[in-house]
């Protein structure tokens, strides 16, 4: 599944020049210098790149796959990382590290050596991916950038999101992060998306903070749901498809399967809070008008 949305919002933690407010009250700090920044995540790689700030990375997550060209060569697994391999991804030690995920306590390995690190895991809602993107302009100098980048996406995304009428609360729709049947509640990120869509999301009966916001379903459950509309976050990872999913035990008898309202999504998109996030706002709240209209 993509786990990135599974990470628990924590405390942004740096040193250096000076500090930062944060949305939860904590104080994190600037790098001084742009001369080496390495990120272990791929939001964070596709903002900064939009920045205007890419030449500066030397290093990425082995997930980082946009913008498609630019990228450093060097990769590091973010899930699994490596000091060393950090530390030694420059020349000199990193003036910045990005982090979306805090394995091997690698936050603070990096911090006992004296270098800044930006810990900026799964936003809970827009507001808080908007958030994060303004901060690591903050932290590149690059806070007029930011902020304009911002302004974009919020204009792009309002007007997505208001696209789609009110009687969308007909919709029952399910989200699949992984054909084992992980989905999102209303208190995950995308969840609080499709909620601002109006639709009732079929995971939300099961508890909208159960798991975290990202509770396993099943297969009789879902089919018991009947969503009107299914979204497939691993087309990628898992190769789902309308197909695929109308061969599963009792998914014949699904609305959404017997009408073909089976959207797939890119997984990479759809597991990412960074300028593209336009793009997926927008793939959902069109796709959720079409099968409005197929119920006229």
């Amino acid at each position: 599944m993509n786990s990135l949305w599974r990470v628990t919002i924590t405390t942004v933690v740096g040193v250096a020049m000076f500090g930062l407010p944060l949305a939860n009250g904590g104080i994190a700090q600037a790098a001084t210098s742009l001369d080496c920044i390495i990120s272990l995540s791929a939001s964070a790689t596709e903002t900064l790149f939009a920045l205007g700030v890419g030449r500066t990375l030397k290093a990425v997550d082995s997930t980082a796959n946009f913008p498609r060209r630019g990228l450093p060569s060097k990769r590091i697994d973010a899930f699994n990382p490596s000091l060393e391999a950090i530390l030694t991804a420059c020349p000199a030690k990193p003036t910045l590290v990005v982090i979306s995920y805090d394995a091997n306590q690698i936050k603070e390995k990096l911090r006992a050596q004296g270098v800044t690190v930006l810990f900026q895991p799964a936003p809970a809602n827009l507001t808080r991916a908007y958030q994060q993107i303004t901060s690591l302009g903050k932290f590149v100098h690059r806070v007029r950038q930011a902020r304009s980048l911002v302004q974009k996406m919020q204009r792009a995304i309002t007007k997505a999101i208001g696209s789609v009428p009110s009687r969308a609360k007909s919709e029952r729709v399910y989200y699949e992060l992984d054909p084992t049947f992980y989905s999102v509640t209303s208190a995950s990120f995308v969840g609080s998306i499709l909620a601002l869509m109006h639709v009732k999301n079929i995971a939300d009966d099961k508890g909208v903070e159960n798991a975290g916001g990202y509770p396993q379903l099943s297969a009789e459950y879902i089919a018991s749901a009947n969503p009107t509309i299914v979204f497939l976050a691993d087309t990628i990872c898992c190769k789902a498809s309308f197909t695929t999913v109308s061969k599963r035990v009792a998914f014949h008898s699904v609305y959404a399967v017997r009408t073909h309202q089976v959207f797939g999504l890119n997984d990479d998109i759809a597991s990412r809070w960074g300028p593209r996030l336009i793009n997926l706002v927008r793939v959902l709240a069109s796709d959720i008008n079409r099968s409005l209209r197929s119920h006229r």
